[in-house]
C-alpha cells in the first residue's frame, strides 16, 4: 500500500471517528433538550425569599438545646436510632446478598443459565427504590425503624450481589483448580479457594454500601421508617428552623464520621 493510500485510510478513519462523535453529540443533545422540555416551570413562590432567611437563620443559630434531653426525644437518640438501622440493614443485606452473589458467578455456576437466572434476580432487586420498599414495609410491619431496617436489607440486595458475583468473577482461577485436581469437594473449593481470595473485596464493597444506608436511613425517616428523619420531617412541618438547622448539622457530622471512618478501612483492606 503505498503513503497516499494509507493517509486517505488514516483521513477516512478520522473522518468515521468525527462522524460518530457528532452523531453521538447531536443524541445527547437532543436528549438533554427533550429532558428540558418534560419539565415544567411554574416559577419561584413568592415566600420564597422568607423561607430561605428562615432555613439560613436556622442553621446560623440551631436549638442546640434538642442535641441532648434526658427526658425525651432528642438528637442523639435520633442519629444512634439512625446509626442502628444502617447497621441491622447491612447485615441483613451480606447475609442475603452473598449466596445470590455466588449463584450469579459465571465461573461457579455450572451453566450460563443458572448465572443468568442469579443475575436476572440482581437485577429485580436493584430496581427497587428503597423509599418504595419502606413505604411497603411500613404497610407490612407498621412504621418506624423495623420498617427502615427491611427497607435497607432488602434494598441493597442487588447491589451487594452484583459487585460480590463481578469480584468472583475476577478471582484467579488457580486455587479452586488445585482444589478440585487433588479431589475437593466443592464446600472445600469455596472455603479454601474462593473466600480467601473475595474477602477483601467483599468487605470494601459492604463497607461502602454501608457509607450509603447512613445517608439513606436518614431520609427513610422522612416517611415514617424510623430514624432522625422522623424528627426532620416534625421540624419542617412545624417551621421549627433551628431545629431542622440543629438536625441536618448532626446528620452531615455522622455522615462524614461514618464515611471517613469507613474509607480508612476500605483503604487498609484494599
Amino acid at each position: 500500500m503505498s503513503q497516499r493510500d494509507q493517509l486517505k485510510k488514516a483521513r477516512a478513519a478520522r473522518a468515521k471517528k468525527r462522524g460518530k462523535f457528532a452523531f453521538i453529540l447531536i443524541v445527547l443533545i437532543a436528549l438533554y433538550v427533550w429532558a428540558i422540555a418534560g419539565i415544567e416551570f411554574r416559577g419561584i413562590q413568592e415566600t420564597a425569599g422568607p423561607v430561605t432567611q428562615s432555613i439560613l437563620k436556622g442553621f446560623i443559630s440551631p436549638d442546640w438545646s434538642y442535641v441532648y434531653s434526658p427526658d425525651g426525644e432528642d438528637l442523639i437518640r435520633g442519629l444512634l436510632e439512625t446509626l442502628a438501622i444502617a447497621i441491622v440493614g447491612i447485615f441483613l443485606s451480606v447475609i442475603l446478598a452473598v449466596p445470590v452473589g455466588l449463584w450469579a458467578a459465571k465461573n461457579l455456576s455450572s451453566s450460563s443459565i443458572t448465572s443468568q437466572s442469579g443475575k436476572g434476580v440482581l437485577s429485580f432487586f436493584r430496581t427497587l427504590p428503597d423509599i418504595i420498599l419502606a413505604l411497603l414495609f411500613i404497610k407490612v410491619v407498621g412504621p418506624g425503624a423495623y420498617a427502615g431496617m427491611l427497607a435497607l436489607g432488602i434494598g441493597a440486595i442487588g447491589m451487594l450481589g452484583k459487585l460480590y458475583a463481578e469480584e468472583v468473577e475476577a478471582m484467579d482461577p488457580g486455587p479452586v483448580e488445585s482444589i478440585t485436581a487433588v479431589g475437593g469437594n466443592k464446600l472445600q473449593q469455596l472455603a479454601f479457594g474462593v473466600i480467601p481470595q473475595v474477602l477483601p473485596g467483599f468487605i470494601s464493597a459492604t463497607l461502602y454500601r454501608f457509607e450509603i444506608n447512613m445517608r439513606s436511613a436518614a431520609t427513610l425517616g422522612l416517611i415514617g421508617a424510623g430514624g432522625i428523619g422522623t424528627s426532620l420531617i416534625f421540624a419542617i412541618q412545624g417551621r421549627s428552623w433551628d431545629r431542622v438547622g440543629i438536625i441536618i448539622i448532626g446528620i452531615v457530622i455522622v455522615v462524614l464520621i461514618v464515611d471517613f471512618i469507613s474509607s480508612a478501612l476500605r483503604k487498609r483492606i484494599v
